[in-house]
């Protein structure tokens, strides 16, 4: 549940409220070839699909055709540390169709900028330079830990 609640009736005004929604959204990129129409969102388990189609409406002023969910089970694992078994969150995946008209393209955040490579090569070859060094330095020392070296 959420600790998001309206605060406790108290005498006098003003009486000072915020309401903030349990709800909450996260684009993401599709799974696989999408159309370029439809959308990707993760969403809060709580949302129908009327409340998914109405925050995007009323936020972001886009219109909506259609939005299809889907609850998408959480992963069961062995947790490292102890050593039982532990179950990811459910996660609820909306998928919300835009007009034919309309075309989505995910962002490029990562968009790479003339001279930004050569920067990262040197420092990778660096980096590869110095770890031979410390494995020449070290081979005859395998029962020693990596922290404790010459």
């Amino acid at each position: 549940m959420s600790t998001r609640w309206y605060p406790i009736y108290q005498k006098g005004n003003p009486q000072l409220r915020v309401f903030l929604p349990n709800f909450w959204m996260k684009l993401v990129r599709p799974e696989g070839r999408q159309q370029p129409s439809k959308v990707t969102f993760h969403c809060s388990i709580e949302m129908t699909k009327h409340d998914v189609k109405n925050y995007i409406e009323k936020i972001y002023n886009v219109p909506v055709v259609d939005v299809k969910t889907r609850i998408a089970m959480g992963k069961f694992r062995k947790d490292i540390g102890k050593g039982y078994i532990v179950k990811d969150d459910d996660v609820k995946f909306a998928y919300v169709t835009l007009p034919k008209t309309m075309k989505f393209d995910f962002p490029n955040i990562f968009e790479k900028k003339k001279g930004d490579g050569d920067d990262d090569m040197k420092s990778l070859d660096e980096a590869k330079k110095s770890f031979k060094n410390y494995i020449e330095r070290n081979k005859d020392r395998s029962d020693v830990p990596s922290w404790f070296s010459i």
